[in-house]
Parts: structure tokens; C-alpha cells; sequence
């Protein structure tokens, strides 16, 4: 099972996603990128080890490219900063090989790309595992 999809088809998925955001979370995001990578790179090392911040979202089975990562927060969390200076941008990955080889169709992935960058905004807002779960993002 794996879709084929260009990276401007896949990249406006996730725009797409990002459009759906509700505004009161859209309003909340601050010197934030959300970025598209094909697959997982340096940004990743050790995500799955449950570094301080870094949040990532997989799936279960780790098929796939990638072995299983679809989208990583890398940053400080809302509920975790301190102070005003400037700082770099948290980012977003959404990872774009592995979602597509876990789906058979462009309605599964751009479902999977909606949960993903939700999910990483979650993390972004501060909110743990089991709050995404709950939420049906996890």
C-alpha cells in the first residue's frame, strides 16, 4: 500500500491541513515553520527516545519509509517558555515518504498529513501523548 503523489500535491495537502487549523489555535502559533522533508533527517536523531523537546508522531507499526516517523516538533513548548528574547523559530517537520508509503489512496493521506500536523501542533501548545489521544490526534 503506498500512494504516489507529487511534492506540490503533498505540499498542498498540508497547507491545506494548516487552513483547518481552528483560529483560536492559528492565533496561538508564534515564530513557528512547518517544514516538508521527504524523509526523516538529523532533526530526528533519537526523536523516539523522548528527548526534552522534541515531540514526534509515528506510526504504529514503524512500516514505511522512515521507519514509521511522520512528523516531529522540535522547540519549546508554549506551556514551557520563560522570558521575551528573540529566539530561533520552533519548527514542524511532516515527513513526507513515510506518510505516503502508509497510504493507498490521496483521501488516507491528506487524513494522515491533517493528524500529523496536528498532532505536532499539539506538542507546540504543550500538550503530552495522552492529551492527543483523547483528542483523537495521537
Amino acid at each position: 500500500m503506498s500512494v504516489r503523489m507529487s511534492r506540490r500535491r503533498f505540499e498542498a495537502l498540508v497547507r491545506r491541513a494548516y487552513a483547518g487549523l481552528p483560529a483560536a489555535v492559528v492565533a496561538r502559533l508564534d515564530n513557528l515553520d512547518i517544514i516538508v522533508q521527504d524523509a526523516p533527517g538529523p532533526e530526528s536523531e533519537g526523536a523516539m527516545d523522548d528527548h526534552d523537546h522534541s515531540d514526534a508522531h509515528s506510526a504504529g507499526d514503524g512500516a514505511g519509509d522512515g521507519g514509521g516517523l511522520l512528523g516531529l516538533y522540535v522547540g519549546v513548548p508554549l506551556t514551557e517558555r520563560y522570558g521575551d528574547g528573540p529566539a530561533m523559530p520552533d519548527c514542524i517537520y511532516i515527513y513526507r515518504r513515510p506518510i505516503l508509503a502508509m497510504c493507498g489512496t490521496t483521501a488516507e493521506a491528506a487524513a494522515e498529513i491533517r493528524t500529523t500536523l496536528w498532532h505536532e501542533v499539539g506538542h507546540y501548545l504543550g500538550m503530552d501523548e495522552q492529551d492527543l489521544e483523547r483528542l483523537g490526534y495521537g
